[in-house]
């Protein structure tokens, strides 16, 4: 078997780890976690939205080496098809595609605004007004999906890289409480009831440091 080792930061702050983590979880391959530890300069950057280049999380794969989430998620999808982590429908997988990319390079002031923090809880959190168009366009994507693919997961019955691209701002949106209709909330519920979501979230509770610069005030 080809040895297979994921690099990540932080559990509790990084968005980027535990979308590429999901994507491995999904694909169902065994890898080793290789852990960077949150005072590395290149993990604190990507935390902190410093970095030109995020790369966290990076897969070595026996001689493969990918440090972009959306082309692990690709490089995933062709290894283990029977997945279905990419649509198998021509047209809605151009859709998965276009919706990630949106995810990938997209929502700045989202995740300026609404900082990834596992541990935290702000009810009735006052919301940067500049990242209410974010938050639209998130839930707009989610309504879209659902009603066109059925669900319970964003391109139907199979969780796919969709859906881990989109998850950590399902935690953003619980740790801030953001206010959602019922189709959203229900997606939030099904992607935090996932077994692989409730292990990252032990996981991140056990986490002792923290990053004064994402802890926000009220």
């Amino acid at each position: 078997m080809t040895h297979a080792t994921l690099t990540i930061s932080s559990k509790n702050y990084s968005a980027w780890s535990l979308r590429g983590w999901l994507m491995a979880r999904f694909a169902g391959l065994p890898f080793e976690e290789e852990f960077r530890p949150q005072d590395h300069p290149e993990a604190r950057a990507e935390l902190l939205l410093m970095a030109p280049s995020v790369r966290v999380p990076r897969l070595r794969h026996g001689a493969v080496d990918i440090w972009d989430t959306l082309a692990l998620g690709e490089y995933l999808a062709e290894c283990y098809p029977e997945k279905q982590l990419l649509p198998q429908d021509v047209a809605a997988r151009a859709h998965c595609r276009s919706i990630c990319g949106e995810m990938h390079s997209g929502f700045s002031s989202l995740r300026s605004a609404l900082p990834m923090n596992l541990k935290a809880y702000f009810p009735n959190f006052a919301v940067w007004s500049r990242a209410f168009s974010d938050i639209e366009r998130v839930t707009e994507i989610w309504r879209d999906c659902l009603q066109r693919y059925g669900g319970p997961y964003l391109f139907g019955t199979a969780r796919g890289v969709a859906d881990a691209m989109y998850a950590p701002v399902v935690t953003r949106f619980l740790t801030y409480d953001v206010p959602l209709d019922d189709v959203c909330i229900n997606y939030c519920a099904t992607i935090m009831s996932m077994p692989e979501m409730q292990e990252w979230l032990r996981a991140a509770q056990e986490e002792e440091d923290d990053i004064d610069e994402l802890e926000v005030e009220l």
